[in-house]
């Protein structure tokens, strides 16, 4: 009988280190995931923009002009932040109920493409393509849903300021004049006649004027906005 208390006594002893050990491995692995919780950086209106959102924020800039992620200073992690807030006031303006069309997006990814090949040639193939994706934490799908959100920003901006935007030929003589003359006469080169630059110089004029009109939407938007950050002292304010 005092065998089989003993015999009793290891088996109950092996169970309690196995149930030991099961929750040790629990509470690493929960430890562990606690590392790489999300948390909340900024509420725009309620909406929340996420650490992770950030993240890919940076990532996604850096990608596009082939730098390192970690060379971002705070100031431009900061914009990376400010354009996102931007981005998700622009959004609440109207919130399409459809994604942007594949075509479209195509395009655009296309377009990227090309940008990102000149400055890092190893992405002319597809599979250089997705390991530098992968190496700066990025997918396709992300990145095509990235690029769709774009387009329909763009697709609205366009559509609520572009109407307001009236270029006529005396802005586009002045501009020639004042501007594109003097520089062409300080780098030496023949004067190209306002016929031939005419149309250029008011799309450059009308793009000017759009980001006008647009840095002054956004101000408005802020201004009539709840934008809080975790560093609001009151828990909450306007950035």
């Amino acid at each position: 009988m005092k065998m089989l208390a003993i015999k009793f006594e290891m088996m109950e002893l092996g169970k309690h280190a196995a149930l030991l050990m099961a929750l040790s491995l629990v509470l690493a692995a929960w430890s562990e995931a606690g590392q790489v919780v999300d948390r909340v950086v900024s509420k725009v209106n309620g909406h929340v923009v996420l650490q992770s959102d950030w993240e890919q924020e940076v990532a996604f800039e850096a990608f596009s002009n082939a730098r390192d992620p970690d060379s971002y200073t705070a100031a431009e992690r900061n914009a990376a932040l400010d354009r996102l807030i931007d981005q998700e006031l622009l959004r609440e303006q109207v919130r399409p109920s459809q994604p942007a069309a594949a075509g479209e997006v195509a395009t655009r990814v296309a377009e990227l493409r090309n940008q990102v090949r000149k400055l890092q040639p190893n992405c002319a193939t597809d599979e250089g393509w997705r390991a530098q994706l992968q190496r700066y934490g990025l997918t396709q799908s992300w990145l095509e849903k990235r690029l769709g959100d774009q387009i329909q920003l763009m697709k609205l901006v366009e559509d609520r300021l572009r109407p307001a935007i009236q270029i006529d030929q005396k802005a586009v003589e002045t501009y020639y004049r004042d501007q594109l003359l003097p520089q062409m006469e300080r780098a030496g080169s023949r004067a190209t006649p306002l016929t031939e630059v005419f149309g250029r110089i008011k799309d450059l004029l009308a793009e000017q004027k759009m980001n006008e009109l647009l840095s002054g939407w956004l101000a408005s938007l802020r201004s009539g906005s709840q934008i809080l950050t975790p560093e609001s002292s009151a828990g909450e304010r306007n950035r």
